[in-house]
């Protein structure tokens, strides 16, 4: 391929589905051997161009050329073989087969005797991490592993096809900050071999590191094309937002008063993780579970929610000792939980909204095995204000939604329980960084109505935001216990928003890492 021709071409892409615009005119230009950035707001139409593109839908108007050749049939096998790859953000992954046959799925070797070859599998899987420089098991069923190693598996299979265009969807999603960095350095790699890199992330941060120009879409438009030099943060921002802001750090924490203490954890363990962990979470407040992947945050959550039981430790709730055997002895504790995998935990996305949104409280909304209609409705349509979540109507199925606002409906299905205790697991996965204030302030307002709140995130800046306490976890053990205000950093003007934030952001990396050694301490 000359690189004088694009990789890719798109030009005057429209969709539309069930009468929402998706796309209107969107032009797209990738060349060989750049890092291409893809970004926007939810619903921005960033999933809908690149399904387009990886034939899952057909345009209703527009054209594709891939180095210079014309797609026709809009289909995944004539995009498959043009050279495309794609990484998806919800997950194409069989939870039944290992990683090795996942990666090579449709694509397998075969022995002499011409049956399917799972050791060659194996063996070209271990290569794959081996030179991506992760630890993923080739043999290991995935329904098995934890979120990070389900995407480092995706990444491995859209990377095994040899493409000439790898596209990859919110990568980072799941990943540890090692982990990222391992990515970015194999994707220098494919770049100077002239692989064109379509890299859509939320994570201003990553755009800026890693990407050549940019692409933005707000409202199934094109916005902008520029090289990432012409096009700082808060330019960014205010391209995919549609106005001056400058984040998170524009997010105002306020003051909460702390109530009585309506959890009180002690010596909590599980089989593997945690280990001997103990707080106490007061109403009003907002605590913060910071650290790597695999420091036992998400297995600490779902043994409070009633999904993995403790092996010893006990708990105590408005000060009455509790038992939690099931999700069910949780919810009538008046704990709800937000899951980290929105896709296979969060939502049925088949679904209409009014379904998935009432799932919760389906048996407060019936009477006599039936639904009280009227009722859902009016509690679907209050979620949808309160939450502000896209939707054609809240009939329409929830897979038609971006993933941002699937995630919104993950929370107002869970804020419809009326919990006294609210656990949010990566609530703001995949969403845009509108929305991510727009959750952040909710939480905040959450905690003001007298409500406690957990929540896990892989953006430190995100808790730094939200959090008026932050436990720092290493392996399943808690290493610091922080009020927020002992991250600021007294030499950085209180005015200067932007800069405080990053300074807090760089003391938290640094209490992570003094975990991590002292848990090697204690290891070795």
């Amino acid at each position: 391929m000359s690189a004088s021709v694009a990789a890719v071409r798109m030009t005057g892409i429209s969709k539309s589905f069930g009468g929402v615009r998706a796309l209107e005119g969107v032009d797209l230009e990738i060349m060989p051997g750049e890092v291409h950035a893809l970004l926007g707001g939810n619903g921005a139409g960033k999933s809908t161009i690149l399904k387009i593109l990886n034939g899952v839908h057909k345009p209703d108007e527009g054209t594709i050329e891939v180095g210079g050749q014309a797609l026709t049939a809009h289909t995944p096998e004539e995009s498959r073989s043009a050279g495309i790859a794609m990484n998806y953000q919800e997950m194409s992954l069989i939870p039944t087969l290992t990683v090795a046959q996942n990666v090579f799925l449709t694509r397998e070797g075969r022995t002499g005797m011409g049956l399917i070859d799972d050791a060659d599998a194996e063996r070209r899987a271990a290569e794959l991490f081996a030179r991506l420089e992760v630890s993923v098991d080739p043999r290991a069923v995935v329904g098995d592993l934890g979120a990070g190693q389900k995407q480092l598996t995706e990444i491995a299979k859209a990377i095994s096809q040899d493409a000439k265009v790898l596209v990859l969807d919110e990568p980072s999603t799941a990943l540890a900050v090692s982990d990222v960095e391992r990515l970015f350095v194999f994707l220098r790699k494919l770049k100077s071999r002239g692989v064109a890199i379509i890299y859509v992330s939320h994570r201003m941060d990553e755009i800026a590191r890693i990407a050549n120009r940019a692409t933005i879409l707000r409202d199934g438009r094109h916005v902008i094309t520029a090289p990432l030099a012409d096009l700082p943060i808060d330019t960014m921002i205010e391209h995919i937002v549609g106005k001056r802001s400058k984040g998170l750090s524009d997010v105002v924490r306020g003051s909460t008063v702390r109530g009585e203490v309506l959890l009180d954890v002690s010596n909590l363990s599980g089989v593997h993780k945690p280990e001997n962990v103990s707080f106490s979470l007061h109403a009003g407040e907002v605590l913060g579970l910071a650290g790597l992947l695999g420091s036992g945050r998400s297995s600490l959550a779902r043994m409070i929610a009633g999904i993995d039981l403790a092996a010893k430790g006990s708990m105590r709730m408005k000060g009455r000792a509790v038992t939690i055997r099931n999700p069910g002895d949780a919810i009538a504790c008046g704990v709800a939980l937000v899951p980290e995998a929105r896709a296979t935990q969060g939502i049925i996305p088949a679904h209409s909204v009014a379904s998935n949104m009432v799932l919760s409280v389906i048996g407060r909304l019936s009477k006599a095995g039936f639904v009280d209609e009227k009722a859902a409705a009016d509690l679907t349509d209050t979620q949808i204000s309160r939450l502000s979540i896209k939707t054609a109507s809240r009939d329409h199925a929830v897979s038609t939604l971006s993933g941002g606002n699937q995630q919104k409906v993950v929370i107002g299905k869970w804020l419809a329980t009326n919990p006294d205790i609210l656990i949010l697991d990566e609530p703001t996965a995949g969403i845009d960084i509108g929305s991510k204030s727009e959750i952040i302030r909710l939480v905040r307002e959450l905690a003001a109505s007298g409500k406690a709140i957990i929540m896990i995130s892989s953006e430190l800046s995100e808790l730094l935001t939200a959090c008026d306490r932050i436990l720092v976890m290493a392996d399943g053990r808690v290493h610091a216990d922080l009020p927020r205000e002992a991250l600021d950093d007294p030499t950085v003007p209180e005015d200067d928003l932007a800069h405080r934030l990053q300074a807090a952001e760089q003391k938290l990396q640094t209490e992570i890492q003094r975990a991590l050694a002292a848990q090697e301490t204690i290891n070795a």
